[in-house]
């Protein structure tokens, strides 16, 4: 049976960098972000936000106004709840066929908010990618060309690293310092038996 192995780690840690050298050992990643966006566009999902948001929270070439969706989301709880409600389901059945698909001994589900919306439970095993909070600050102004407030307002939104370190099977330090190569290799390992 095929394991399935959550990744996750705090905005900036380096999550993508480390999935790409899960990659390149021939593991398969699902990206929940990437994911989610594309089911935005699936006819049974956009009716039920279209009917919830109104039309103009699509554009008139079919994708979706992010912009208006988050002014929507981030003023009220209850819309969030409704969206997760409509996305999770379906994000869930997607990874579910996803898998099935998959011939490796193990996938990785790529997820920001893995510990925050309690979705541990549903992984055999789950690494947590860690790196000091100036080096994410740092690497998240760089991406994302933002300011330090910014960045450290998202970072509010998440549980501390010390708190999913606590509840991770597997942990990748990302520091600068630390080769992260050899980390990957010795968790493939692990997970490969």
């Amino acid at each position: 049976m095929m394991k399935r192995v959550g990744i996750t780690g705090n905005i900036g840690s380096g999550k993508s960098y480390v999935c790409k050298m899960f990659e390149n050992l021939e593991i398969p990643v699902f990206y929940s972000d990437d994911e989610t966006k594309k089911l935005y566009l699936i006819p049974s999902v956009k009716e039920l936000i279209v009917k919830r948001f109104g039309e103009e929270v699509y554009f008139e070439d079919g994708t979706l106004n992010r912009k208006l969706l988050s002014y929507h989301l981030f003023k009220n709880e209850e819309a969030m709840k409704f969206i997760e409600s409509v996305l999770y389901p379906a994000l869930n059945q997607h990874f579910d066929e996803w898998c099935e698909q998959q011939k490796s001994p193990y996938v990785l589900y790529e997820s920001a908010i893995l510990f925050e919306k309690n979705y541990g439970k549903y992984f055999d095993k789950i690494i947590f990618v860690s790196a000091p909070e100036d080096i994410r600050l740092q690497r998240v102004m760089k991406r994302d060309d933002c300011t330090e407030e910014n960045v450290r307002s998202r970072m509010r939104l998440q549980l501390s690293e010390d708190l999913k370190i606590s509840k991770a099977d597997f942990v990748i330090y990302n520091d600068g310092i630390k080769a992260v190569e050899p980390q990957v290799e010795a968790i493939n390992k692990l997970l490969c038996c």
